[in-house]
């Protein structure tokens, strides 16, 4: 019997923090699915969700007029339960009596850690979409949300700008990013700010005043300030702080924080997010099994879960190297 055949009955949830395009994903899954004559299970509430069977047949009507939406129509949670032998024995009894053959989970490092586990314990075939918007994962050039988020942040930017440039001011903008680097730098470029911080590059609080005071000696009457809230040296307002101790102007904090999660989906995301779904059902289809689908130089790839959530994606030094030129 072809893997093909094996496969009559996929669900899918999503999990984690949401991102905008999860919907679009689902979309993408569900309709992929059905054209292929798949039956296809929403599981609400993320793995929780699967724990308590919370599991719904979906057609291709249920995903109609989503695409455009931000957060997700299954609901997203974090499980506890998930973590421990007892919880994820629940969760496959639940696939057992709703006859369910694959998975399909949206979601980032934490949902691909759970479903690693999972896939293997119980067998399962199970694919990954990359559904965060920090864009850390490793086998993927770019994750669902990841360019609606950087948009969201750059808007508010440009709006900061505009005052602080009526004001003579620092603005120190806090943004997304605990242990990654990639929307700060983005947002830094985008927006030209005069200083990014991220948690890849040690850039000590004195550089960002030297950064400073040069600009005043060539009376420049407003800086912005991009900070990443996992930079070494903390948030925005920590960094306000130690450079207001130092350097007299007048500093104002502004921290984005959940804002870059919601709104509707950038195109780019909503193209991507298709792809990523209509690829995972057809890597299922295919035979692939415990696996991220990604994007690499356009074109699709599929990287075991051990290594999407292992491996660390870099920060391209170019990038970096060119942010501070351009801040000159």
């Amino acid at each position: 019997m072809s893997k093909e055949s094996e496969i009559k009955r996929i669900a899918v949830f999503t999990s984690g923090g949401d991102a905008p395009g999860m919907n679009a994903s689902l979309r993408a899954v569900v309709r992929s699915a059905s054209f292929h004559n798949l039956h296809v299970y929403g599981i609400y509430r993320g793995y929780e969700g699967l724990i308590d069977g919370d599991l719904k047949r979906l057609e291709r009507r249920d995903v109609g007029n989503i695409i455009h939406r931000g957060g997700t129509i299954l609901k997203t949670a974090r499980s506890e339960r998930f973590r421990t032998p007892e919880g994820r024995k629940m969760a496959y009894e639940s696939l057992q009596a709703f006859d369910i053959d694959a998975l399909i989970g949206v979601g980032g490092d934490g949902t691909f850690t759970g479903a690693d586990i999972f896939s293997k314990e119980y067998e399962i075939p199970m694919i990954g979409i990359p559904g965060t918007i920090d864009n850390d994962l490793y086998g993927t050039d770019y994750t669902i949300g990841f360019d609606t988020a950087i948009n969201t942040a750059i808007e508010a930017v440009d709006r900061i700008r505009d005052t602080a440039d009526s004001h003579n001011r620092i603005f120190f903008v806090e943004v997304m990013g605990r242990n990654s680097g990639f929307i700060a730098l983005n947002t830094g470029i985008g927006s030209g700010a005069e200083s990014v911080l991220i948690p890849e590059v040690d850039t000590p609080i004195e550089a960002v005043i030297e950064r400073l005071r040069l600009n005043t000696r060539r009376k420049k009457l407003f800086n912005v300030v991009i900070v990443a809230e996992g930079n070494k040296y903390g948030g925005a307002s920590q960094i306000a702080e130690k450079v207001k101790e130092q350097f007299e102007y007048d500093t104002k904090v502004t921290i984005i924080g959940h804002l870059q999660r919601g709104g509707s989906p950038t195109c780019l995301d909503r193209v991507l997010a298709s792809r990523f779904g209509f690829h995972a059902v057809e890597g299922l289809m295919k035979g692939e099994k415990n696996v991220m689908v990604g994007i690499i130089n356009d074109r699709i790839r599929y990287t075991p879960f051990e290594e999407a959530i292992g491996k660390d994606k870099k920060i391209k030094n170019e990038l970096v190297r060119m942010a501070e030129i351009l801040a000159m």
